[in-house]
């Protein structure tokens, strides 16, 4: 006789109902305390908040990031896996202002340890490293109040581009560390050990931009994307931003007057545009002034296109490019 078959089916349905909410219960407390394998589950929104998490937290987290190579970030709209991801985390490190959806998320996130970047630093505009954020959205006729008029995906207050200020970025650094060891204190000492490493990388970036272009024919670039307001003055540069910080702006035909009127007077030699956005704009500005096109990266994403494999290396070549294009000596 089969014993097996004297087993009623209602009693091994129970059974195996009892088995899945008990695999159900520990999967939701292992991902409700944060962790994964050990370590500090941390999500970042994208590539430069990724960085930092990657670069301080070290063997200690385990970094995700909600927006993937190639993905204009901010454009990013979640889907529900990524929602759900965000609510297993111990940690989210992002940056408000860039992605809009991101931030809602975020905000409906039962997550005690959320750090927003642009709390912990200046995001306002000072002019007091002389530098000038001519940034114009599309449709605009003439100058619009130099730092409010901006395409898309401004936060509050300023420019967000935080990230392409190697002072700024540090400044976020020290305090994105201290947040990782107020969440992990048991790692505290090693936070601290790499956030020191991370800011003299960041101080030593900045000693060379300094040096790089300090004396230099030309103080002027023109740039399709307006997200290098921060870097401009930090330089004592002057950034013309072709249709403000949307990168896929449109800009008027008063606005390319304008550029080519400015083009002439300032010696400027390149337009730059970025590699996940088109070209098109750039090369046609170029075209009619007699002008160069290069990239210049806003370090939103690292992609096979980016000139360099992390945030130090895709600086760097920001900055040759820079020195090429003003003429450095």
């Amino acid at each position: 006789m089969n014993v097996r078959r004297l087993i009623p089916t209602t009693a091994v349905a129970g059974a195996v109902a009892l088995g899945l909410m008990a695999v159900s219960a520990c999967s939701t407390s292992a991902a409700s305390d944060g962790r994964s394998g050990g370590k500090l589950r941390v999500v970042a929104s994208f590539y430069p908040m990724q960085y930092l998490a990657e670069e301080i937290g070290g063997a200690h987290v385990s970094v995700s990031t909600l927006t993937q190579p190639g993905i204009e970030p901010h454009d990013l709209e979640l889907k529900p896996r990524q929602t759900a991801e965000l609510n297993d985390a111990g940690f989210i490190l992002y940056l408000k202002g860039v992605q809009p959806a991101v931030d809602d998320a975020i905000a409906e996130a039962d997550v005690e340890h959320k750090v927003d970047a642009a709390g912990l630093t200046t995001l306002e505009h000072d002019g007091a490293a002389g530098g000038h954020d001519h940034g114009h959205g599309a449709g605009d006729e003439g100058h619009a109040e130099e730092g409010h008029e901006h395409g898309g995906h401004e936060s509050e207050g300023g420019d967000p581009h935080i990230w392409l200020d190697p002072v700024k970025y540090a400044e976020v650094a020290e305090k994105v560390g201290a947040k990782l060891a107020e969440a992990d204190p048991d790692h505290a000492a090693d936070y601290e050990k790499n956030t020191d490493a991370l800011v003299a990388k960041l101080t030593a970036l900045d000693t060379d931009f300094q040096q790089g272009l300090k004396n230099t024919a030309t103080k002027t670039f023109i740039t399709t994307h307006a997200a290098f307001g921060h870097l401009a003055e930090r330089y004592g540069l002057d950034q013309e931003g072709i249709a403000g910080l949307d990168p896929e702006g449109e800009p008027s035909p008063a606005r390319i007057r304008e550029l080519q009127t400015i083009a002439k007077k300032e010696k400027v030699t390149t337009v730059f545009f970025e590699a996940l956005a088109s070209d098109r704009t750039a090369k046609t500005l170029a075209a009619d002034t007699g002008l160069k096109t290069d990239v210049l990266d806003p370090l939103e994403g690292i992609t096979p296109k980016s000139h360099g494999d992390d945030y130090l290396e895709v600086m760097r070549s920001n900055l040759a490019a820079l020195e090429k294009a003003l003429g450095a000596r």
